[in-house]
């Protein structure tokens, strides 16, 4: 009887932490491109990876235990939308900027906490969100009304 449960319990265990953290198959790809933020202090230049589908937005940045400094993850809306965002299975604190369709800055949340089930939302309609590593917003003095330059705002010229 302490085997059969031990296999039970064993099982239940291994079946719950694969759910939660899945294998590399299972962990969706992102194009990448490059990202410039306008702000007081000059021009600032990341690479970005791309959500586009549900399943990448869904996905977005859980699970990873680092991110370069001048890396960051762009979520397309494709169209002005009320944009949540919450920090489940996020290993790293981000800085959370919620861009308009026109690429201005709309708002700011600096530094979410990881694992953090806090919805963190846009004030207003957003074509984008972007999530950098969390104090890069202090650190690069950006602020709302900044503007992003990407090719989804059609301002790379």
């Amino acid at each position: 009887m302490t085997t059969r449960r031990t296999l039970l319990l064993f099982c239940v265990a291994t079946t719950a932490s694969l759910s939660v953290f899945p294998t590399n198959a299972q962990l969706q790809r992102f194009a990448t491109s490059e990202l410039t933020i306008i702000s007081s202090t000059g021009a600032h230049h990341f690479i970005v990876e791309v959500a586009e589908t549900p399943a990448q937005m869904e996905q977005g940045l859980m699970f990873r235990r680092n991110m370069a400094p001048d890396a960051g993850m762009l979520f397309d809306y494709k169209a002005p939308t009320a944009a949540t965002m919450w920090m489940r299975n996020t290993q790293i604190p981000l800085d959370m900027l919620f861009v308009d369709a026109q690429g201005r800055i709309v708002n700011i949340r600096e530094r979410a906490v990881p694992q953090s089930l806090d919805v963190i939302a846009a004030a207003a309609p957003v074509r984008a969100v972007i999530e950098l590593n969390g104090g890069t917003v202090a650190h690069l003095g950006i602020a709302p009304g900044d503007q992003v330059r990407h090719p989804i705002f059609g301002n790379t010229s």
